[in-house]
């Protein structure tokens, strides 16, 4: 098994091999392929896409002006950074590339007609496309808690998309008085990460700790177990013994109710009155997976894991929380990797040549404290139809380990994140 040391450097290697594409906006001349969605898995692809090709013609289609991340954004929330640093504005966006232009289309894709081979936008045109690339990122499942919706959101923030949401749980803590409990409702797998439920109790924790003392923390979780579990439960007895109680599935942790008039969260053994509470609710593949007919009945994407072509509809590839992704986690390294998998799949079918089979990696990492950071890292290929992890490619943070080498992987994780949105916003 390779050191932890040689892997986190060959993960940053991989990473700081950029895909960068190119500044025009223009109409599309002629189909070519098309990618919706400019998060971490559109905008990469695309610019993939342009570097393998030149010659071909890309669109992404993204109505917003910035995007905004989710990691790091749990930093945001304990106050530790501001939302500024999380907002990235496509008008850098490929800007001096060599490889040529991507159109950018500034509109909202609201339907996929599958057999024609269009994209429908909000202004009611369409465009045609050889191939299509969906990177959604996700929706939440507002019907799948009872009491919770958009409206309880204003209440009982989620926090699970970068923005609006995020600020209102940073300002309900910062009003909270000293003494008060603060409720954590964790989902059960699958879901998007980051922000990450657990990095964001550890950093709340933070904040209570040095802000308001007399409170509490509640995780209110729907599983018995989660990732890097071992480094995140010595953590916190490390740094903040007393202050957090996980309540696991098994205990009573999974929430299935909630009545955001009086904060109260239900539970099958009782419920609990939350000051302030962080509801993440069940999510799905964002909904032009399910208008393109691409989701399953899990509300996820089903794809080849060579391609990333969808198992239910040809010529349409997912990639990024959308997919079914198999062992791979749900992380913006993992849409990064897959987007560039799926641009040289994309590229050789366009031209009509075999794709290779790809080899992925993914590190998550996260802070428990300012300058304490944990990870975990795998490498994955195709098998069995899944994207499997390859057997001892991998592995987490030293459970043992001196303050230097947190404080190393924080540092890590910093230059993770500046590293991934320099590539891919420019």
């Amino acid at each position: 098994m390779p050191s932890r040391r040689a892997l986190i450097g060959g993960v940053a290697a991989s990473v700081a091999a950029a895909v960068l594409a190119a500044p025009q906006v223009r109409a599309q001349a002629q189909p070519g392929v098309i990618v919706v969605g400019g998060g971490f898995a559109g905008a990469s692809c695309a610019r993939a896409l342009k570097r393998l090709d030149r010659d071909l013609a890309v669109t992404l289609i993204e109505p917003e002006a910035a995007y905004l991340a989710c990691p790091f954004s749990n930093a945001v929330i304990a106050g530790l950074r501001g939302i500024e640093a999380q907002a990235f504005r496509y008008d850098k966006f490929g800007r001096y590339d060599q490889f040529g232009d991507i159109a950018m289309i500034r509109k909202r894709a609201v339907a996929v007609d599958a057999e024609r081979r269009r994209v429908r936008l909000e202004d009611g045109t369409d465009i045609g496309y050889t191939r299509l690339v969906l990177a959604p990122g996700v929706d939440l499942r507002f019907d799948a808690l009872p009491g919770y919706d958009e409206a309880a959101a204003a209440i009982m923030p989620h926090a699970w998309k970068a923005g609006a949401q995020t600020l209102l749980l940073r300002d309900q803590l910062a009003a909270m008085p000293d003494g008060g409990v603060v409720i954590l409702a964790a989902p059960a797998n699958p879901f998007r990460c980051p922000p990450g439920p657990y990095e964001r109790a550890s950093l709340i924790a933070h904040y209570l700790k040095t802000s308001k003392p007399r409170s509490k923390l509640i995780i209110l979780d729907a599983k018995d177990a989660f990732s890097k579990q071992r480094l995140f439960e010595a953590a916190w007895q490390e740094l903040y013994p007393g202050l957090i109680e996980w309540v696991p599935l098994s205990s009573g942790g999974r929430v299935t109710e909630v009545d955001p008039a009086t904060r109260t969260l239900v539970t099958e053994f009782g419920n609990h009155k939350a000051d302030v509470a962080n509801v993440i609710p069940p999510q799905r593949a964002g909904v032009i997976a399910q208008s393109a007919g691409v989701a399953d009945q899990t509300g996820w994407c089903p794809i080849d894991p060579v391609t990333f072509e969808s198992r239910l509809q040809p010529a349409i590839h997912v990639i990024g929380d959308a997919a079914i992704g198999g062992a791979m986690p749900k992380s913006a390294f993992s849409a990064n990797a897959q987007a560039k998998a799926c641009a040289a799949a994309v590229a050789a079918l366009v031209r009509e040549r075999p794709p290779a089979q790809p080899k992925l990696i993914n590190t998550c990492y996260s802070l428990v404290a300012p300058g304490y950071g944990i990870s975990i890292a795998g490498v994955y290929q195709p098998r069995d139809g899944l994207l499997a992890e390859v057997e001892g490619a991998g592995g987490t943070s030293p459970l043992e380990a001196p303050l230097s080498v947190r404080e190393l992987e924080a540092a890590y994780a910093q230059d993770w994140f500046r590293t991934i949105t320099s590539e891919v916003f420019g």
